[in-house]
């Protein structure tokens, strides 16, 4: 009893210091060791002298202890070595259950000196549990009314494992009507639960016999497994059964929808409402559902829709006749489609080539395959294309055609072939397939492109407008695409490399319409020539040349300019008149030209103001001013006459010229200054009149040298004693001819055969006929009219 006394005082005094050194090393982190369950016995855990930096003689003397929780010792310290060993294999199931981490404390005293320390030991948990179902066999009754998706919750397995070593999944036995989920609860736990995915039908399979095995994720995994019995509740016990299960049946594809296959008959044992059957597709198709209708109160089965062998030659019909209950019967009705010809071939094109280009050689089109979905004679093909293309239709392989060019092809002589390929079968009716194929010949540039016309004539008016469009030219290429695009630029003329062109003229390059850069002068620029070339996009491109001619059309623009009598600003010129002049008589001739040309050249001359008017008139065609009557003694001495210069242009242009007439008794009278001349003279220079006097005597010395030349030539004349057609026997004068130049409105020079006429006492010649040079391209002029009354006493002078 002492003994044991003293043992309580002692536990109780080692109780109170493992307190108090509990409280002083509470803040101390404890040591953590780790063990795998199920190790033997005396197995290593750690060396506690080495971890608590001790000698091993030192555990020993210090009297050191291992202390757990209930005084439940796991671990066992040897003395001698220091380490820490097992006392026996641990369970981890047995002594953590389904905590998890599975954590044992324990505490290791000292008591010389005394000092206390913390450890923690951790059991590592190994898969060495099953799972375990409680209820091994599960009797489930489900109706075969029960409609898919429906699902039955199952009784779960356990397992004593933790972690990845408990339940990871449930796995059923493979059948046609079920399969299993697992579900997992809010503890963690999972359970299975059964999905019906077909509909249960007991005729066919009254029960079912499944197995239902729990997985845990253990390595390696264990399992464990349970039975499930299915009955399948059939309310009605007598199901209906057909005659024969099995009907054969041929049918024609071209039978008519509505034709009766077969008729099929079952009896149910059954009676009342049990035995009234109903038939009905069972299980069948889409196809089958489109193709075929049952009679559900006859069994008589009937055509929806028109057959075909070619697509589904044959049928297998699922019959299912039912009572009022939820038994059936079935039977099978196999049916055969005959095969009619009613296919037409068909062709498949597996290459084309749609753009074939020119100058090619042999050069594949097309690679097609034909077939037949007929059998036997209806089958065999025949294929072909028309005979006037330039394409052949070879085989290659069997019912593979190659379509392939004949010879090169020509765009420009036809751009598109309609190629169609024929496939005929031999069936009765024989049937035939068409395929058409529309062949382009690519284009190739082989085409220059050409112009309408080699050369282009084209007027502009002058003083146009600049930018002014004056014509166009137009080129067409036989290619297409880009080889068809033309494109336009000028030329120089090789005849003429300085002509500035490129001021005068642009041509858009894109449509050949040309325009004047700048106004153009008729006077400066009558005509100019350039070439315009035509180029294709093509590689390389192709190009010709066309000639332009442009004509300058003169506009009027220049009016009339007077040679004679000078306007200069200067002492007018005075024409004398002899007061013995005849009417007619020529007093001066207005000489004017004109810049222009044509008849915006053609002058006309007008008397506008007169002295006395009716003394003197103008030929209008000539500009001569002549006397319209004699002179008398009451006529003035000097006249003023104004005389309008006008072109035939529209509109017109004209200029004026002022004349001075003073008519004296003779050639040998003093010249009569006019008074307003004669105001100016008297202010003159001295010099002035002398050059005055000067010109009056070589005027006069010249009018007699003319006399005596006329006078020696009408001489002549007279001698000579001829016969000819312009020559009159008694006349002194024969026929002269006088050159005329060309002024005024006469664009040439020209000459006049002159007759005059003897026997009066006046010189009178005639105008017979003009003897005109032969210019080609240029229009005479006026004709100038025979004038059988013109006279003069003193000579005669044409200009």
């Amino acid at each position: 009893m002492e003994t044991s006394g003293k043992l309580i005082s002692r536990q109780r005094q080692v109780l109170l210091f493992f307190l108090l050194l509990g409280l002083s090393r509470a803040g101390l982190e404890p040591r953590r060791y780790s063990v795998v369950e199920e190790t033997e016995g005396r197995s290593f855990v750690t060396n506690l002298a080495k971890d608590l930096g001790l000698g091993q003689s030192e555990l020993s003397k210090r009297g050191a202890r291992v202390i757990s929780k209930g005084n439940k010792l796991h671990l066992q310290l040897d003395w001698e070595t220091g380490d820490l060993l097992l006392t026996k294999k641990l369970d981890r199931e047995e002594l953590c259950g389904h905590t998890d981490p599975c954590v044992l404390r324990f505490q290791v005293l000292l008591e010389n000196p005394l000092e206390f320390f913390q450890a923690e030991l951790q059991v590592i948990d190994i898969n060495d549990h099953s799972p375990v179902f409680i209820d091994r066999d599960m009797l489930l009754k489900i109706s075969e009314s029960s409609p898919p998706g429906t699902t039955f919750p199952l009784k779960n397995a356990q397992d004593v494992d933790v972690g990845r070593n408990n339940i990871e999944n449930y796995v059923i036995s493979p059948n046609s009507y079920f399969r299993v989920l697992t579900r997992k609860r809010s503890d963690g736990s999972k359970y299975p639960e059964l999905v019906l995915d077909k509909a249960l039908d007991r005729e066919q399979e009254s029960e079912l016999r499944l197995t239902l095995t729990a997985q845990d994720g253990g390595s390696p995994p264990r399992s464990g497994i349970a039975q499930i019995y299915i009955e399948v509740v059939d309310i009605n016990d007598n199901a209906p059964e057909f005659e024969q299960p099995l009907y054969r049946v041929q049918v024609p594809e071209d039978s008519p929808v509505g034709f009766l296959i077969v008729t099929v008959s079952a009896t149910d044992e059954d009676i009342g409402v049990n035995g009234e059957i109903s038939y009905s597709l069972f299980q069948a198709s889409e196809e089958i559902c489109k193709t075929f209708e049952i009679l559900s109160e006859t069994g008589e089965i009937r055509l929806k829709k028109q057959l075909d062998f070619e697509r589904i030659p044959f049928y297998e019909i699922n019959i299912e006749a039912r009572d009022a209950g939820s038994l059936s019967g079935k039977c099978t009705v196999l049916t055969q489609v005959m095969d009619v010809n009613d296919n037409a071939p068909e062709v498949t094109l597996s290459a084309f080539t749609r753009h074939i280009p020119e100058n090619s050689p042999e050069a594949v089109v097309a690679v097609l395959s034909v077939s037949d979905l007929d059998s036997e004679e209806n089958g065999k093909i025949n294929c072909s294309i028309q005979d006037d293309l330039p394409f052949l239709l070879k085989s290659s392989l069997e019912n593979f055609y190659t379509l392939v060019t004949e010879r090169p092809l020509d765009r420009e002589t036809q751009a598109e072939y309609n190629v169609t390929i024929t496939v005929t079968d031999l069936g009765t009716p024989r049937l035939k397939t068409q395929l058409n194929l529309t062949v382009t010949v690519s284009d190739v540039n082989d085409n220059a492109p050409a112009f309408n016309q080699s050369s282009y004539t084209l007027r502009v008016r002058e003083n146009n407008s600049p930018a002014l469009h004056i014509g166009s030219v137009s080129a067409t290429d036989r290619d297409a695409g880009a080889n068809a695009q033309v494109t336009y630029s000028l030329l120089l003329p090789p005849h003429d490399p300085h002509l500035p062109l490129a001021s005068l003229v642009s041509i858009n390059a894109d449509n050949g319409q040309l325009f004047a850069l700048r106004a153009l002068d008729y006077e400066a620029l009558q005509a100019f020539e350039f070439g315009v070339r035509a180029a294709d996009r093509g590689s390389p491109a192709l190009s010709s040349q066309a000639l332009v001619r442009v004509l300058v059309v003169d506009a009027n623009d220049n009016a009339p300019f007077v040679l004679y009598p000078l306007q200069n600003g200067s002492a007018p010129c005075t024409e004398l008149v002899p007061r013995a002049a005849e009417a007619g008589y020529l007093v001066t001739k207005v000489v004017a030209v004109d810049g222009d040309s044509g008849q915006n050249a053609w002058l006309s001359y007008q008397l506008l103001k007169a002295t006395e008017p009716g003394l003197f008139g103008v030929w209008a065609h000539n500009g001569e001013v002549r006397t319209a009557r004699l002179l008398s003694e009451r006529d003035a001495v000097k006249h003023r006459l104004l005389v309008l210069v006008k072109d035939n242009g529209e509109p017109p242009l004209s200029a004026s010229v002022t004349l001075h007439v003073l008519l004296v008794d003779g050639f040998s009278q003093p010249y009569l200054p006019l008074p307003d001349v004669a105001a100016a003279e008297a202010r003159a220079d001295p010099l002035t009149v002398y050059l005055v006097i000067a010109l009056a005597s070589v005027s006069s010395l010249f009018l007699v040298s003319v006399l005596v030349f006329v006078a020696v030539r009408l001489c002549r004349r007279s001698r000579a004693a001829s016969g000819g057609g312009c020559s009159v026997p008694e006349g002194p004068f024969a026929g002269h001819l006088v050159d005329v130049s060309g002024t005024g409105t006469l664009s040439h020079s020209y000459q006049y055969e002159v007759c005059l006429r003897g026997g009066s006492g006046t010189g009178e010649f005639k105008f017979l006929k003009p003897i005109m040079p032969n210019f080609q391209g240029h229009s005479p002029g006026p004709a100038v009219e025979e004038n059988p009354n013109f006279r003069n006493d003193f000579g005669f002078s044409i200009q």
